[in-house]
């Protein structure tokens, strides 16, 4: 089983704050600056939503230029692989990869105008004059001796950090909370004669 990082919707107050961390440490370290997480919102509350860096990993299965792979205990994605197809947005089952993109404006000389497009459009269906989209998702902040910064970040402690150990121990605790529920087994010889 992958590392992932999980959310509490119930936690959850739709501050942005997650993305604003993202972002910020991934433009550190030279990639595509958009978050690799969104927040969902609806009626009754609002959620991250972030890779599951499953151990199938649909996403790497399509990715026709082998860009996304998985490799120790994580999904990893190399932006500068990608080629933009948006393949592996279609196949994620979580909605947790999107493609962005920077525009060329400015970039060696070229002039171009911004780019623009519909405020609904979904990002999947969109494109936009010359930006090269590439695929961005979840790398659980890579490199990074703290760990993911959305995590780090969040005022409420709606997301963690999610390892082997920690799934471990919270499916323990949980059968040990079911078996105490029920009281103590007794052997099934002594069932029958009571």
């Amino acid at each position: 089983m992958n590392r992932f990082v999980i959310a509490d919707p119930g936690r959850c107050i739709g501050c942005n704050t997650c993305l604003a961390a993202c972002s910020a440490a991934h433009e550190q370290r030279g990639a595509q600056k958009a978050p690799r997480l969104t927040v969902t919102r609806t009626a009754t509350g609002s959620a991250p939503v972030l890779c599951r860096q499953c151990d199938d990993a649909p996403c790497a299965r399509v990715c026709p230029v082998e860009a996304i792979r998985l490799e120790g205990g994580a999904v990893k994605l190399d932006e500068k692989r990608c080629v933009g197809c948006k393949m592996c947005a279609l196949a994620c089952p979580f909605g947790a990869i999107s493609p962005s993109g920077t525009p060329m404006s400015g970039v060696a000389g070229v002039v171009m105008p911004e780019a623009r497009r519909p405020a609904g459009l979904d990002p999947i269906l969109a494109w936009d004059i010359g930006v090269k989209t590439v695929a961005v998702k979840c790398d659980l902040c890579e490199g990074s001796d703290t760990g993911p910064a959305c995590v780090r970040v969040c005022p409420t402690n709606a997301l963690w950090d999610v390892g082997t150990g920690t799934l471990a121990r919270s499916n323990d605790m949980r059968r040990l909370a079911t078996a105490s529920a029920r009281g103590p087994a007794l052997p099934l010889a002594l069932e029958e004669h009571d």
